[in-house]
């Protein structure tokens, strides 16, 4: 059954019922076959850039939808139900925009930002090197300035959309000035010098490629310097926390589209003359699987409200994260268990399912890492006042 939403307005309940049947005419049918074929479906999001959904959080005056991240994140959603390519895909180009948007000039956004949230052009975010995952200000590739151009050698790894992207987000060392000494630089696809590996060979999400990305005397021009220098690290950081809010969206759509699944064989499959969701083993297992998705749901509304009204939410995206991809992991496995036999087979999604809840447990910061992010959250807090 499809999520019960409660929308802030009658717009952002067509803008879901135009999501949800782009969803369902266009992208769940052909989800399966791209998935196996490792086909990356980049017409497919040219259709949502012209459907405008590809900038949606962004202003009007650029392009974007001025989305509300409440309505903007239940978008997520619906299409990672539908199809957890697209969902990702999308979450990740509205985080590559993200740096144009918040810390570009004036001059800067009047130049490219149009043409990002256009519809036509899809993004990618350049930050994880093969030996600087977690650690983000381990990172390595060098940006040399000679005269108006930055000069640009290294590799980037696991990046989403590598080698069908027109631009990268892309962090880059100016300095040996340690966490201080990282740049962010706006780089054009077709930059010479500047060439994607192999696709990497996934456990799920095939059709998404991943791949690094090698720069070789790759030659950028000074202009596509995003806020000063020195200035990337903390410009990636606050990307992350709203790239997080994503994921934990996509997470439950995911999570949603399993339960879904296994509601529907469970009703239609019979054992001992009746349907097995009638047997206790299985409607219990059933509604621990609807309470994860629904408290999951609540936990990232709960984050993106506070994003919407100005308020920090730095923890709270990384508890959404958390709660949600774990959450997902559980749910797909379930589904699969409600499935029997039939879940293990590609006759169903839910062992596909299962396979791409796995990442998002580790993209976007591992949970590990999210809940470094909240005890030292919870560190900072004030004591409680005691009367």
């Amino acid at each position: 059954m499809p999520a019960e939403r409660l929308l802030p307005s009658t717009e952002a309940e067509d803008l879901l019922k135009l999501t949800r049947e782009i969803a369902r005419e266009e992208l769940a049918p052909i989800a399966s076959r791209y998935e196996e074929e490792a086909r990356f479906p980049r017409e497919q999001f040219r259709l949502l850039g012209r459907s405008g959904l590809l900038g949606l959080p962004y202003p009007e005056r650029w392009g974007g939808g001025a989305v509300s991240y409440e309505v903007y994140l239940q978008v997520l959603e619906e299409l990672a139900a539908a199809w957890m390519t697209i969902g990702v895909g999308v979450s990740v180009h509205t985080m590559s925009c993200f740096a144009l948007a918040e810390h570009g000039t004036e001059e800067q956004r009047e130049r490219w930002l149009g043409d990002l949230l256009g519809g036509e052009l899809l993004g990618a975010y350049a930050l994880s090197e093969p030996h600087a995952g977690s650690d983000a200000a381990a990172l390595t590739t060098r940006a040399v300035r000679s005269g108006d151009v930055y000069v640009v050698n290294g590799t980037k790894a696991w990046i989403s959309h590598g080698g069908h992207a027109d631009f990268y987000t892309t962090m880059v060392r100016t300095s040996d000035d340690g966490a201080r000494g990282i740049s962010c630089l706006l780089v054009d696809g077709a930059t010479p010098g500047l060439s994607s590996s192999a696709p990497e060979r996934k456990m799920g999400m095939t059709a998404s490629t991943t791949t690094q990305m090698i720069f070789e005397d790759a030659q950028v021009a000074a202009d596509r310097l995003l806020g000063a220098e020195g200035d990337g690290l903390k410009i990636a950081l606050s990307a992350l926390s709203s790239g997080r809010l994503g994921i934990a969206a996509c997470a439950v759509g995911l999570a949603q589209a399993a339960l879904d699944e296994a509601v529907a064989y469970a009703k239609q499959r019979t054992q001992f003359g009746k349907a097995i969701i009638d047997f206790q083993g299985v409607e219990f297992l059933l509604a621990d699987m609807a309470a994860a998705v629904e408290s999951s749901r609540a936990t990232y509304l709960e984050a993106a409200r506070r994003r919407d009204r100005g308020v920090p939410f730095r923890r709270q995206a990384a508890i959404a994260k958390l709660v949600a991809t774990d959450a997902a992991m559980k749910v797909t496995t379930d589904a699969v268990q409600v499935l029997g036999g039939a879940g293990y087979t590609r006759d169903f999604p839910v062992e596909r399912y299962m396979r791409e809840a796995k990442v998002p447990q580790i993209f976007e910061g591992t949970n590990q890492i999210q809940r470094l992010l909240i005890a030292r959250e919870l560190r900072k807090a004030d004591p409680p006042v005691r009367i």
